[in-house]
């Protein structure tokens, strides 16, 4: 016992005399000292060996001795600490520079929850490719060769149809994964399509050369608008709440018939009139109808067996109504002020 005491002080006295002129040397001494390994832990081994009777006595002299070395090691590190400043002109108390957190895109936001909502409904999501041929994004639709839609001021050609095959072009409606979708499946289908378009427009606050589509498609026995209506209404009032207000207009589509487009009151001036809803207090967010019988027959589908519904709507008109921002320019800007106000989302 005489001798394990005598060993503490020695070790002591050599831990008080102890210097480290740099981060080298404090690294030797803790190794020496406090490591798995260290002096400290091998006196504290002794423990065992210690008469129960003297274990108390032992164990404050052991947790005094423990002690020495932790604050002297702190000291030491403190010393270069003190110097390695004076050398830089730092201030290594001080906390270190924040690291930017980064954030979902805001149509990244809304799109996936509008994929949430159709999900809850027993929509699959399908994904097609963005370079797609004339017949997938136009002819299976029932576009006719010499519709509008088809002109060069609308759509961005690859590639121009010659004898050998098709044009091929930068989609513009998600549709064309509709198209690929009813081409490999056999009804019932229920499936919703979101992905990038682009159009051949002036980029502008109220129109892009590309945004972001969700479509959705629904074919099976006995489909009829009623259902069509009931989807829309589930989907607009878990997007924007169960006060939004709904109506449809008679519209125009050549791959359904018949077909509407779907207003909802205006989010932003809560139906009062704005410049957004042009002061009528609704804005249109969607268009859709009953899948055309000819769309049908193009994939083999039986317009007598089989019916179905088809939707689509712009997801940055939807972020536009849900967060407020006119301008189309600043989704793509990579403005991180702008993107760091979708932080809290």
């Amino acid at each position: 016992m005489e001798q394990l005491l005598q060993q503490i002080e020695d070790i002591k006295k050599e831990i008080t005399d102890a210097e480290a002129a740099n981060a080298a040397a404090l690294e030797e001494f803790r190794i020496k000292y406090l490591g798995t390994k260290g002096l400290v832990k091998q006196i504290m081994g002794e423990m065992k060996n210690v008469p129960n009777e003297q274990k108390k006595e032992f164990g404050q002299i052991l947790n005094a001795f423990k002690i020495v070395a932790e604050e002297k090691f702190a000291a030491l590190q403190a010393g270069l600490g003190d110097s390695a400043e004076a050398e830089t002109g730092m201030d290594f108390s001080l906390p270190g520079d924040p690291t930017p957190v980064g954030t979902r895109h805001p149509l990244n936001l809304v799109r996936n929850q509008m994929v949430s909502i159709f999900k809850r409904l027993g929509f699959a999501v399908a994904e097609g490719p963005e370079i797609e041929d004339d017949w997938h994004n136009f002819g299976a639709m029932n576009l006719p060769e010499d519709h509008p839609a088809r002109d060069m001021q609308d759509t961005f050609y690859v590639e121009e149809k010659t004898a050998d095959h098709s044009a091929w072009l930068l989609r513009t409606h998600t549709s064309s994964t509709q198209a690929r979708v009813m081409e490999s499946q056999k009804p019932p289908i229920r499936v919703i399509c979101p992905g990038r378009v682009y159009r051949n427009e002036t980029i502008s606050a109220r129109a892009h050369c590309f945004f972001h589509q969700v479509e959705g498609l629904y074919i099976d026995e006995n489909v009829s608008f009623a259902d069509l209506k009931q989807t829309l209404y589930f989907f607009v009032q878990e997007m924007f709440g169960k006060e939004v207000k709904v109506r449809f207009r008679p519209s125009y589509f050549p791959f359904t018939e018949p077909s509407a487009e779907m207003d909802i009151s205006c989010q932003i001036c809560a139906g009062k009139g704005c410049n957004i809803c042009k002061h009528t207090g609704w804005v249109e967010i969607l268009g859709s109808g009953m899948v055309h019988p000819k769309v049908l027959e193009n994939f083999g589908i039986d317009p007598e067996k089989y019916t179905g519904f088809a939707f689509g709507m712009g997801v940055e008109r939807i972020a536009q109504l849900k967060y407020q921002v006119n301008d189309l320019r600043l989704y793509s800007q990579n403005d991180v002020r702008f993107l760091q106000q979708f932080k809290s989302v």
